[in-house]
């Protein structure tokens, strides 16, 4: 079974070999962290430590730049937006258009979180099978009903995407182009979200018949078991505390003058 985000799961760095369930402890107190930063020179430490957690991974730049592809597309509408709609200290004016200050530094804000909130989640589960972090998630306290239901969801995802490419080469064959969404073919996808519906449904009854014959439903082992390291709990701790590190630093850069005030 592959699912995209873990292709790289089988390359040796020390953030591969971490605990799955230590990594999820650490990265996420991390990544609260990063929510809570907004003074610059903070902003600035955290661009540093999320390029040297990356190049620590070895997971390749291409990786993570065409994951950050389709969520970038709703981050430079608030981009293009905020700069001119948001605060009160016009900076310069572009026609009837005036660019703020507030919205300057709302954006930059944004941005780093953004960027680097968005690497550590793609380090957290490009690191280890995908199946191996939704079990350390179950181990956590996940219910285990949720933790299948996210590793079927997520598994059949991309087997949806196969049928429906397979579909669109089908109509293609057969003469169908499919450029713009005109009236005349409405029902042509219809017909395609439909068919593709139906496909589905008929897969998850099948899957689910075969998981049951299989005993799935019954107690027992989940078939990954974890066993933590002395060296795995010192990382977490030494990630538990550069989250609280950040904390306090932006806390102390907010309100002292040692630092860019925005």
């Amino acid at each position: 079974m592959t699912f995209a985000l873990d292709e790289y799961a089988g390359l040796d760095s020390p953030l591969h070999r971490w605990d799955q369930r230590m990594k999820l402890a650490g990265m996420m107190a991390l990544i609260f962290a990063f929510s809570y930063v907004r003074a610059p020179l903070v902003l600035a430490a955290m661009f540093i430590v999320t390029a040297a957690l990356h190049g620590l991974s070895r997971l390749p730049l291409s990786y993570t730049l065409r994951r950050m592809e389709y969520p970038g597309v709703f981050l430079l509408a608030v981009l293009l937006i905020l700069p001119f709609a948001s605060g009160h200290t016009v900076v310069a004016s572009i026609g009837a258009l005036e660019l703020k200050r507030e919205g300057l530094f709302s954006v930059a804000l944004i941005a780093s979180r953004f960027i680097c909130i968005l690497t550590l989640g793609f380090i957290l589960y490009g690191t280890a099978p995908f199946l191996t972090t939704v079990r350390a998630m179950q181990s956590l306290g996940l219910p285990s009903l949720i933790a299948d239901m996210v590793m079927l969801t997520f598994r059949y995802l991309h087997e949806i995407g196969g049928d429906l490419q397979r579909m669109q080469t089908a109509m293609r064959l057969r003469g169908f182009r499919g450029g713009g969404f005109g009236v005349r073919r409405l029902p042509t996808f219809a017909w395609l979200g439909g068919s593709l519906l139906v496909r589905s449904y008929e897969r998850s009854e099948s899957v689910y018949r075969a998981m049951l014959l299989r005993g799935y439903g019954e107690a027992g082992s989940h078939g990954i078991e974890f066993t933590a390291r002395r060296s795995d709990v010192l990382l977490l701790a030494l990630f538990l505390a550069l989250a609280t590190a950040f904390v306090v630093a932006d806390i102390v850069c907010g309100h002292g003058s040692v630092c860019l005030l925005q």
